[in-house]
């Protein structure tokens, strides 16, 4: 039985800006035109209200396994926020009141790839009249792959909409275990068309699920058309990049990060990811392109607009984490429309819209070759010009950090026996240092862009990853000799894989500070602006704080900039979100959040009142403390 509670409030809408989408528009550019709260005021923000979700209360252990990135949306007089369990509330924007509440009933035992994960929620408006059920809609996807419409009024399922308000996906070819594909991000909705991604357990088969990404009618439910990144006939206009019968068996390539679109040109744009598995590819010879892309479809058809790939025949699990942003640049005096692509490796790409062409120009350079038995590589990488790669990139044994000659000798050691050729050096059987890590660079969170200034503003991560390949022949041995740590088969292949993050015993990276940042960019000539610490240690290892300075912290979720000349981001892996000065990157103020807040915030105008929401919950892969709340600050009155 779904559980249903019905509030009601007026369909008043925000009174100034607003925040409609999980991007804060539908382009992704995490922009807010709200003034209110400045750099002269900010300091005076305070707690405005709280929100639970009971999380805590109701889903016991499994709230180890679950990372609450939710971004809520404002649509229509209610924010709506989706719990890592897909549990959808409404709430009143001025006090945090829940007007009501919906419960899918996913199954908390199931194990997914992300854990559990909802990043947020879609509103949308249908054409037909203005009142009446379903008029408007809020669409979710669920962790066990049910595509959800609800009233917005009600929370009720739109019992026209597929069966009784749902569409089940189904992948193919059959999953080897429930949660081997989940959905973690919102579905984005253009020209009448509910566009959905996917999530794909890496690293345990060749024949993995295929990343198919589907669109669905949003009044119906029928499915309109799909897209397989992954070249599955010779006539396909990316086949010539697998060469053989690589794209025969291959999997993956699925969109998991969220998508953005385009109304005005009926365009939806992709951020694929590797093909299956991530660190061999010698079953798929060639750049696999359509994998590792940004991808422009046209919303009505499915059919390919154009494609850019930002990393050529991947072994490094460097796929597009984050949704591509889209606005107007300005670069070298030439004024376009663009698409903004943050990615793992710490580069940014600028791509005409239309096209998919480069803005900033893109120099393919050569990578480090010689790779494991029987795997192709790619002898060049594309690489843009500007900005310079946010993230670095070599790493050398007397670059080594710790805070003692003893662990700083460890992590010295270790570098010392891994491959260590910078960016794109191959996987290998010795040990390869990958940096930056999988994590990023740049991850989900992705960026905001200040459309009048043309700047970006952008987080990184930077941390080292050993990546180990195991001969089949010893690959449960070596399993059973590490408990504990993340070793995958990688079926269909002569290896499985080890993956671990490089840290020293007192579990600190063993590259040298800071392990984040944030940056602000000039896209009218790429220069870096200026970058900044983000975090500290202090939740991780209390007073750390006091010897550890300025060394910042990985970090998941992303920041959002308001043209009262804030950038707003939590992300950090301490219980803080911060304000920091657009112009200059000081930070001007921080909120205690009573857990982590791995997530991107949101803001909007509400009643004459500004409110930054985020969503404080903790993450199940930063291990940061769990929480259930959504926090609204607001300035004093």
């Amino acid at each position: 039985m779904l559980a249903v509670m019905v509030g009601l409030v007026s369909l008043a809408r925000a009174d100034g800006p607003g925040w409609p989408y999980y991007g804060g528009d539908a382009g992704g550019k995490r922009y807010s035109a709200a003034t209110q709260i400045t750099p002269a005021n900010v300091g005076r923000l305070e707690v405005a209200w709280r929100y639970s979700t009971r999380d805590l209360a109701t889903k016991g252990g499994a709230m180890k396994r679950a990372s609450f990135e939710d971004t809520p949306i404002l649509g229509e007089g209610r924010l709506y926020v989706c719990s890592p369990f897909n549990e959808v509330s409404a709430l009143d924007p001025g006090t945090g009141r829940e007007l009501w509440r919906f419960d899918p009933e996913i199954d908390t035992h199931i194990r997914y790839p992300s854990d559990f994960v909802c990043r947020g929620v879609a509103f949308w408006r249908g054409p037909g009249p203005s009142a009446g059920v379903c008029a408007a809609r809020v669409f979710m996807v669920t962790n066990d792959r049910r595509l959800f419409a609800l009233d917005a009024a009600t929370g009720k399922p739109c019992a026209e909409f597929g069966q009784r308000g749902a569409v089940a996906i189904v992948p193919y070819p059959k999953m080897l275990r429930p949660g081997e594909v989940q959905n973690t991000s919102p579905p984005v909705v253009v020209s009448g068309v509910v566009v959905v991604g996917s999530s794909i357990d890496d690293n345990q088969r060749v024949e993995a699920p295929r990343g198919v990404v589907r669109g669905y009618d949003a009044v119906t439910g029928a499915e309109r058309w799909t897209f397989d990144p992954v070249a599955r006939s010779p006539q396909a206009p990316n086949a010539s990049s697998w060469i053989g019968e690589g794209a025969r068996g291959t999997g993956a390539a699925n969109v998991w990060a969220p998508i953005s679109a385009d109304e005005s040109h009926g365009l939806v744009f992709l951020p694929t990811t590797s093909p299956s598995p991530d660190f061999y590819g010698g079953s798929r010879p060639g750049d696999n392109r359509y994998a590792d892309s940004v991808v422009a479809l046209r919303a009505d058809t499915g059919g390919v607009a154009w494609a850019f790939q930002v990393t050529h025949h991947d072994l490094w699990d460097y796929d597009v984490p984050a949704q591509p942003t889209l606005g107007t640049v300005t670069y070298k005096g030439k004024t376009l429309p663009a698409v903004i692509q943050a990615t793992k490796q710490g580069l940014v790409f600028t791509l005409d819209r239309l096209t998919g062409t480069p803005i900033i120009p893109v120099e393919e350079r050569p990578v480090p070759q010689s790779a494991a038995p029987g795997e192709w590589l790619s002898r060049t990488q594309p690489i843009p010009i500007a900005p310079v790669p946010l993230a670095p990139s070599r790493i050398r044994p007397q670059d080594a950090y710790g805070l003692t000659f003893w662990d700083r000798g460890v992590c010295r050691d270790r570098i010392a026996r891994a491959r260590a050729e910078g960016l794109y050096t191959p996987p290998s059987l010795q040990g390869t240092i990958e940096y930056p890590f999988t994590g990023g660079g740049m991850n989900w969170g992705g960026l905001a862009f200040d459309e009048k200034y043309d700047v970006v503003y952008v987080n990184t991560s930077n941390v080292l990853h050993l990546v180990t390949l195991i001969p089949r022949e010893r690959f449960e041995a070596e399993r059973k000799a590490n408990p504990g740590k993340e070793i995958s088969p990688q079926n269909g292949t002569p290896y499985g894989v080890k993956r671990e993050a490089l840290l020293s015993p007192l579990g600190l990276p063993c590259n040298p500070p800071p392990w984040g940042l944030l940056h602000a960019i000039d896209m009218h000539d790429g220069r870096v602006l200026w970058q900044v610490p983000l975090g500290t240690t202090e939740d991780l290892m209390p007073l750390s704080q006091y010897v550890l300075r300025k060394t910042g912290t990985p970090n998941f979720g992303g920041p959002i900039v308001t043209a009262g000349g804030l950038v707003f981001i939590g992300a950090a892996m301490d219980n803080y979100l911060r304000a920091f000065d657009a112009r200059t990157g000081a930070e001007l103020w921080r909120g205690r959040l009573p857990a982590g807040g791995q997530a991107t915030p949101m803001t909007y105008i509400w009643k004459g009142r500004q409110f930054v929401v985020i969503a404080a919950g903790g993450h199940s892969k930063s291990n940061t403390k769990r929480g259930d709340e959504v926090i609204a600050f607001a300035l004093k009155r």
